[in-house]
């Protein structure tokens, strides 16, 4: 068995290439966040690996910054797929996830990229009327480049979205530059004191025990 410890290699992926067929790994970001949105990425691997890419939660912030411009640079193509809290909200998460990483595809193909497999992080296919082959991997981003990539760039992308002045700096009291919409205790405080900003997920069960839905007028 692999330890989840070391770094993912790129042997899946280069299954794929073996045969002639194009592949894109993606990963998303901001599933377990109370407010802002769920971002999805899709990254088709240029030569070779960069080194350090793992699964992003183990790389500190200024590392994963390094490694997401080297990242941008190596690849092919990249693909986001953005998916709003109101969007979350309306369809909910299982139908969230299946949106970004259509709307990520449509970027990368609109590159000029046809995309033939696609590797996704963990054990559900939700791209399953794609009509593409999906490979599904338990902890992807420890056992795929491709996947891993994919998990930094989306967890960059979402967090300076978070940090931006249109986010954070409209809702200061939330500190979202710091906590880029998860609970925190700062979050929570703010939460019981103000209510949910607009780009809160208010259909999720928090929202309905134990926080107002709506926030002061003037965080509106």
């Amino acid at each position: 068995m692999r330890n989840l410890n070391q770094f993912p290699d790129d042997k899946i992926e280069r299954e794929v290439l073996s045969r002639g067929k194009t592949v894109c790994g993606i990963d998303e970001v901001g599933r377990g966040a109370w407010a802002g949105p769920l971002v999805l990425a899709a990254v088709v691997p240029g030569d070779g690996m960069i080194d350090g890419v793992r699964d992003s939660k183990k790389i500190s912030p200024k590392k994963r910054e390094s490694l997401a411009k080297e990242i941008h640079s190596w690849a092919t193509s990249i693909g986001f797929g953005v998916v709003s809290n109101s969007e979350i909200d309306e369809m909910g998460l299982s139908r969230a996830i299946t949106l970004g990483s259509k709307r990520a595809l449509i970027q990368v193909e609109q590159s000029g990229i046809s995309i033939d497999e696609v590797l996704l992080d963990g054990n559900y296919d939700f791209l399953k009327d794609s009509k593409k082959t999906v490979r599904t991997y338990i902890k992807g981003d420890n056992l795929s480049h491709l996947i891993a990539a994919a998990s930094i760039v989306a967890k960059v992308y979402r967090d300076n979205m978070m940090a931006s002045e249109a986010v954070a700096g409209k809702y200061p009291e939330f500190m979202f530059e710091s906590n880029k919409g998860y609970p925190s205790p700062v979050h929570k405080t703010a939460l019981s004191q103000l209510g949910a900003t607009p780009i809160h997920r208010v259909s999720w069960n928090i929202f309905q025990d134990s926080f107002p839905k709506s926030g002061q007028q003037a965080l509106i």
